[in-house]
């Protein structure tokens, strides 16, 4: 592999392991806090890019559509869990996986009844519609480059707000001990409901700012969904900083593993043997990842113990 494209590859890794935390950091939070498998999240990833596209057609402002977006996609979340979610908590995982299995198939059903089963593409803000040349004759999306550096942000302001305030000290209280923390005073169902919709506008964000990298199509949450569950597991369930961390660690491992693992199997078996081997183990890289890492510590990287 040459140096230009090991750059590249790495730069998309990095990329694509900031939208994996930025979907799984309020999915760690939801099932660390409340205990509850939301197979729906990668839903609300879809629902951020498709209304950011919607609201982009309608002020062809990307900003102003991707605000809107995210608002819309907060509402929807909170309505979800105020009406759906909250009367699932106290039910077993089965119940859950099956509910919201079943809105992964109505939204999915409804995004094509509104916007059609055909991809639809989003053009990326006119301001960061140039590249920049990283080394001479190497050429990078400066979008993309603005992605990594809002993501990283955002988990920088995200790890603050965790571990510096009041709210964030009630959710790591409440992913350790919730019901100690029922005790003290707190309204548990309303530090569930600001979770809950965090998680969610996050994800809505991820998908909003994902849409002009990638062609919009229903069921774009769900190709993502087994990969963030690899995240939190890799990470340690309820952990913000294992979600970071483990997110980047996979985002690296498939995007480049699926352009050297051919080369490298080369290295010991003759061409054609590697072409057929080469595809399906790097697709399973980031499984023999979390394999490996559940055998030395089963509760993840950075584990959050929960009380009693």
């Amino acid at each position: 592999m040459s140096m230009s494209l090991f750059l590249v590859q790495s730069l998309n890794g990095l990329q694509f392991g900031i939208l994996l935390f930025l979907i799984a950091a309020g999915l760690t939070l939801v099932f660390g806090v409340m205990g509850f498998i939301n197979l729906a999240h990668g839903v609300q990833y879809m629902i951020g890019a498709y209304l950011t596209f919607m609201f982009f057609q309608w002020t062809t402002n990307f900003f102003i559509a991707l605000l809107l977006g995210m608002i819309v996609a907060l509402i929807i979340g909170l309505a979800c869990e105020m009406f759906i979610f909250r009367h699932l908590y106290q039910r077993n995982h089965l119940d859950q996986v099956l509910a919201t299995f079943g809105i992964i198939l109505f939204v999915n059903e409804l995004v094509k009844v509104i916007w059609g089963p055909s991809s639809l593409i989003l053009p990326p803000p006119e301001i960061f519609s140039w590249s920049f040349e990283i080394i001479e004759g190497l050429r990078y999306p400066i979008y993309r480059l603005v992605v990594i550096a809002v993501g990283i942000t955002v988990a920088v302001g995200l790890y603050f707000a965790v571990f510096k305030t009041r709210v964030g000290m009630l959710v790591r209280a409440g992913a350790t001990n919730p019901e100690m923390v029922s005790a003290l005073g707190v309204d548990i169902k309303r530090l569930f409901m600001i979770v809950f919709g965090f998680g969610t506008m996050l994800a809505g964000f991820a998908g909003a700012i994902a849409a002009p990298m990638f062609s919009l199509e229903p069921n774009m949450g769900d190709d993502l969904l087994i990969t963030v569950f690899v995240v939190i597991i890799i990470g340690g369930i309820g952990s913000i900083r294992g979600a970071f961390i483990a997110a980047v660690l996979i985002g690296l491992l498939d995007t480049l593993g699926r352009a050297v693992t051919t080369d490298i199997l080369r290295l010991f078996f003759d061409p054609s043997t590697a072409n057929q081997i080469g595809p399906a183990l790097s697709s399973m890289l980031i499984y023999i990842l979390m394999a490996v890492v559940l055998f030395f510590k089963p509760e993840g990287l950075f584990p959050v113990h929960r009380a009693g």
